[in-house]
């Protein structure tokens, strides 16, 4: 089985340079973490902390070692950090930051042995009041739902996620994989999921990944009426995230029964089982009474990561777990892209650490405020979607499913047949048409769409292809 990575892999390596100001090579620092990283994955991790100019890289061949410069001064303007030490300059990437968020990030970037262990602190969860406490002001809700909500009024749950579902599923898995450490390109992340092409020379893991994210974002778009803060939604969410991923597969989609630990962090999370449970309950519960799809989203951000309830890919839940509130509410989806992954990881120390969510709400504005760019300027060049498509969304992906599973030509006849008892004698003609659209447009990366496993879909695909020839 392959070696099981920490989340927080690219911080502990990162850490571990520090103890080293004139540098450390590749040999010292695999001896050190050899057993949480292979050798190959530790170069694939240093080339790209390298490209992100979050360490330096000095030498060659065998003299080649790694430093990071501990003493320098960050100036954050407009998202940019210029990190300044003597005789030269190095840009950092961050996201503009609060006075608030300046105070955690200088906290958490004290060498770990600076900061005070803390353990899970139940007040912090229990102190939140619905729709009394607050973690976003109300300037601050309103300039995000003036940015998120679409021009073009009201519409069914989940409608803005589908008008750009392709682009939103290749944007959130690589962006949310990105910030686990993930090494995949936006490029690669896109031949994975729309041509099932694995990148060259990457580590499986990192396939898997984000092929899980895919899974779990088309949940949340196509069952967006039925979604919520509950168990049920978010114990599959985990194992839609977590398959494959976890050394005991028994854990997916279950709390945690046993003690972890965060590595790279003072923060000890909480123990006992019962406990966790109630708290993620509570968690729930409360999130599921908030007024404000954002203050639901940022909530989830918050507390999901900080109580730990999953053995792993709790982060991913969280992250994932955001976007239930703007999906069901037609808002602008929030895609994680460009998130700096320093600023993600220390503003969810400040809330491990200090239980100050400044930072991290820095974070999250800056990133809303990146997908609702993003998203606005690529709803201008998607096509108005077609309302016979919409109003019978469910019966096209019943009929499609049928065709595939019954061994059945993709032909008018046998759809028809299908389609027939689905819909009204006046709109069969049309959703035929459509059906058999989709049949002929079907591939490997988008069968989950109606809901087909890859090897159905592979059993019938020669009949597709004697369709279309």
């Amino acid at each position: 089985m392959p070696k099981k990575l920490p989340e927080d892999l690219n911080a502990r390596i990162e850490a571990e340079i520090v103890r080293y100001p004139d540098g450390v090579g590749i040999d010292d620092l695999h001896t050190v973490l050899a057993d949480i990283v292979s050798r190959r994955t530790l170069q694939r991790r240093l080339a790209s902390l390298v490209e992100h100019r979050r360490i330096r890289a000095e030498g060659d061949g065998r003299a080649l070692k790694y430093r990071v410069d501990t003493g320098d001064v960050t100036i954050v303007l407009q998202g940019v950090s210029a990190t300044t030490s003597v005789g030269q300059l190095t840009p950092e990437v961050y996201v503009p930051t609060s006075p608030e968020g300046g105070e955690i990030k200088a906290y958490v970037r004290q060498p770990i042995q600076g900061r005070k262990p803390v353990g899970y602190d139940r007040d912090f969860l229990e102190a939140y009041r619905p729709n009394e406490s607050s973690y976003l002001s109300p300037e601050i809700c309103a300039h995000l739902h003036n940015i998120g909500r679409p021009p073009d009024g009201e519409r069914p749950a989940g409608t803005y996620a589908r008008d750009i579902l392709g682009r939103l599923l290749i944007d959130l898995s690589w962006a949310s994989s990105r910030l686990e450490g993930n090494t995949y390109t936006r490029l690669d992340t896109q031949n994975l999921i729309e041509l099932g092409q694995a990148a060259e020379g990457k580590d499986r893991r990192e396939a898997q990944m984000i092929l899980n994210h895919k899974a779990a974002i088309e949940l949340l778009v196509e069952q967006a009426e039925g979604i919520g803060f509950n168990t049920f939604t978010f114990s599959n969410l985990h194992a839609l995230l977590s398959e494959n991923l976890l050394a005991d597969p028994s854990e997916s989609g279950r709390l945690r029964s046993r003690i972890v630990e965060v590595s790279g962090t003072v923060f000890h999370p909480l123990g006992i089982p019962q406990q966790v449970d109630a708290c993620f309950r509570m968690i729930l519960d409360k999130a599921a009474a908030i007024a404000d799809p954002f203050e639901q989203a940022f909530f989830i951000m918050v507390h999901t990561p900080y109580l730990q309830p999953f053995v792993d890919v709790n982060k991913r839940v969280s992250r994932l777990g955001a976007n239930i509130p703007l999906i069901r509410h037609n808002l602008c989806p929030l895609s994680f892209i460009d998130v700096p992954e320093r600023a993600y990881v220390e503003g969810t120390l400040g809330v491990y650490e200090m239980k100050r969510v400044d930072l991290l709400r820095d974070v999250f504005v800056w990133a809303y405020e990146r997908s609702c760019q993003r998203y606005m300027a690529i709803r201008e060049t998607v096509a108005e979607p077609d309302p016979v498509r919409l109003r019978y969304r469910e019966a096209l992906i019943t009929v499609v499913a049928e065709i595939v599973r019954g061994q059945q030509p993709p032909g008018e006849a046998s759809v028809r047949t299908v389609a027939a008892s689905l819909v009204p004698p006046d709109d069969l003609d049309q959703v035929v048409e459509l059906a058999l659209d989709d049949l002929r447009n079907l591939h490997e990366g988008n069968v989950t769409r109606y809901r087909l496993r890859l090897s159905e879909y592979r059993a019938w695909q020669p009949m597709q292809q004697a369709g279309t020839a």
